[in-house]
């Protein structure tokens, strides 16, 4: 297993998340502790040291079965990473309560890594808001050894990390984001990128494989990267991808059965990053698998001049593009949370005026009215 130094740490280059770990009957609340038990052990002998859980997965039982296995090895021998459950608003009264609860389901005495979980629109000002006392709490628990290292994941915009970062960044160690090789323009991840490393802050990566998606590709696809890397598996080329970025330092992966963590960890006993070639290669597949999916909106913004109800279509058309590739999934109704009801996309007319302008021709009236169907559905 490749390791990457942080702050005098060894950390497993590869991360074990324990958001899908194996289920009883298929129910997320009901995880299978034998078969997650065999994967720790499994994980731990081949050298992953980062486990990262959250108040949330697995309806709350992710932490407590995660403590419960953790707790058969000595303490120094992992790394333990879990979060404040700002994505739900009423939890911001409740630091205190939640992170001592935290610890006893984690059966630890200290959490090693401790992030502020999900920085959005939807819980921005909340997040800033002095009176909930989150950012003073959690920093005096790491100046009483309770965090070791204090961080924040985020799925929200550029500008949104960047209020956050204007707030509290000279306190954050580590920025945990969706990275991969499809959001790299999809979800503007190289601007995100690029944001923490005029920070100086080392980059976490969530959603390698994109949920799964990027783990196997259509046959045409897959022969391009197979002509380029005959003996290379489909997943693997997502971990090469992150593997060329030199600002990532922990790459978390999900994994749900045995047979993907060994898969994962066999790719992890080497760094192969791409060269010009490939990195070219599987930029071209990511823009062909958007195009397939998502209409063509640059943002040039001819669009919102004509626009009765003053919409910010360009906005509303990428949350559409990432409901309808995703098929679904949390980003674009989290994101419209922090939007003015009379601003959604149901607040549309239907009146064309902003498709008689637009450049690419898109029938925006028409991705307006199903985006509203597809968030009440």
């Amino acid at each position: 297993m490749i390791g990457k130094t942080f702050q005098g740490l060894t950390l497993s280059a590869l991360g074990m998340g324990a958001m899908r770990l194996p289920t009883v009957e298929g129910s997320d609340g009901k995880i299978d502790e034998k078969a997650a038990g065999e994967m720790v052990a499994y994980a731990m002998e081949q050298g992953i040291n980062y486990y990262d859980t959250a108040w949330g997965y697995h309806d709350g039982q992710s932490e407590l079965v995660m403590g419960k296995l953790l707790h058969d090895y000595p303490r120094e021998s992992f790394c333990l990473a879990t979060k404040f459950p700002g994505y739900d608003l009423s939890n911001m009264g409740k630091v205190r309560e939640i992170f001592e609860r935290q610890l006893e389901k984690c059966q630890t005495e200290y959490f090693d890594f401790y992030l502020f979980h999900n920085v959005c629109e939807m819980n921005v000002d909340a997040y800033l808001d002095p009176s909930y006392g989150i950012y003073d709490y959690l920093m005096e628990q790491k100046q009483a050894g309770r965090i070791r290292h204090l961080g924040f994941s985020a799925h929200g915009s550029v500008e949104v990390m960047e209020r956050f970062l204007k707030a509290y960044g000279k306190d954050m160690e580590f920025c945990q984001i969706q990275l991969n090789y499809l959001d790299w323009s999809f979800q503007d991840a190289k601007s995100k990128l690029e944001l923490l490393k005029g920070h100086g802050i080392p980059v976490w990566v969530m959603e390698p494989l994109r949920g799964g998606r990027l783990a196997s590709l259509a046959e045409k696809e897959e022969n391009k990267l197979k002509a380029l890397r005959p003996g290379e598996e489909i997943p693997a080329w997502a971990f090469r991808f992150l593997q060329s970025i030199p600002e990532v330092t922990m790459i978390l992966s999900g994994m749900s059965n045995m047979e993907q963590l060994k898969k994962n960890i066999a790719t992890f006993q080497e760094e192969k990053p791409l060269n010009a070639q490939e990195m070219d290669a599987l930029l071209g597949i990511a823009a062909q698998m958007l195009e397939k999916k998502t209409l063509p909106c640059t943002a040039c913004r001819y669009c919102t001049s004509h626009c009765p109800k003053e919409l910010d279509i360009p906005s509303l058309l990428a949350l559409y593009n990432e409901h309808c590739f995703t098929e679904g999934g949390f980003i674009a109704p989290m994101a419209l949370m922090a939007v003015a009801e009379d601003k959604r996309p149901g607040a549309c007319v239907g009146c064309r005026s902003c498709e008689a302008v637009c450049p690419q021709q898109i029938k925006i009236s028409e991705a307006m009215s199903d985006f509203s169907g597809r968030l009440k559905g």
